[in-house]
């Protein structure tokens, strides 16, 4: 059982991954910098960033000023639509180093499984950047390597035909868009799922299931949303620009949602989803 943020889980080849971490997409528009500076001294180790996010130079920075080591971090990047490829992905991992300047990554996901909807070469696609990762890994460069994104069809192609199962898959779960079948597939295969946007949108926090529980249990509703990602075993990666919000992030460890509770969050009716979804267009 999770005590606190720190606690880690263990990835398939034994590397410890934080139970929860915090999300730098939009950290705060133009001032990433002191905002992730606040989630250092919020007591954050585990940060995830992507190179879509244009945070990692800022990340870098907050890290290095902190005059915490850099060993104590668990650093996530991503390779975006454009950079997936055998050679591309390479590139834009050396590119994600140098602006997070360091030497290596904690973990590196392929940040979307195609490029675009209409994208019909996907699987061999996906199959040579996954291969440039694998090589990534066994040099050293990078201890943990997985997905974002990717559906039980996207992983399937990459289990039948390449050497290292991805080890964690980032996708979005929250209380009403939980991806019971993605979630189901990847603790079945070891992979570790996480959840972007784990409080869903602003629908999902003032939805009365969530209200009443948040009163049932003395929480906010944000907490709610987290104490039930860490249930079931889901890592969350909240982001938050204030640090009452980030430390209220993380208060979620000394207490239980009861199992009944579980399965009516667990059956809510559909709510708060982005519209994304990565083999159709985007529905706004």
């Amino acid at each position: 059982k999770m005590k606190s943020m720190r606690d880690c889980y263990e990835l398939v080849n034994g590397v410890k991954i934080p139970c929860m971490g915090y999300g730098t997409y939009k950290a705060a528009e133009g001032n990433n910098e002191s905002v992730i500076k606040s989630a250092i001294e919020a007591g954050y180790r585990y940060f995830d960033t992507a190179s879509f996010y244009e945070t990692e130079k800022a990340l870098g920075k907050a890290i290095r000023d902190s005059g915490i080591p850099r060993e104590e971090f668990f650093l996530t990047s991503k390779a975006w639509k454009t950079e997936m490829g055998y050679k591309e992905v390479k590139k834009a991992f050396e590119q994600s180093l140098k602006m997070l300047g360091t030497d290596y990554l904690d973990m590196y996901l392929i940040h979307w499984p195609l490029p675009n909807p209409d994208y019909k070469e996907w699987k061999e696609l996906d199959i040579q950047t996954w291969k440039a990762m694998e090589e990534l890994y066994q040099e050293g460069k990078v201890k943990a390597i997985g997905v974002s994104n990717f559906l039980p069809h996207h992983l399937e192609n990459l289990i039948q035909n390449c050497e290292i199962i991805p080890m964690a898959d980032q996708i979005e779960f929250h209380p009403g868009f939980t991806q019971e079948a993605t979630v189901r597939y990847c603790q079945e295969k070891g992979i570790y799922v996480q959840a972007w946007s784990p409080l869903g949108r602003q629908r999902v926090l003032s939805h009365p299931l969530l209200l009443g529980l948040a009163e049932k249990y003395k929480k906010s509703a944000a907490q709610i949303c987290l104490r039930y990602a860490i249930q079931r075993q889901v890592i969350p990666l909240p982001k938050a620009s204030t640090k009452e919000r980030m430390v209220e992030n993380y208060q979620v460890f000394d207490f239980e949602i009861e199992k009944e509770d579980m399965y009516r969050i667990d059956s809510m009716q559909p709510v708060g989803w982005s519209g994304e979804h990565p083999d159709f267009p985007r529905i706004k």
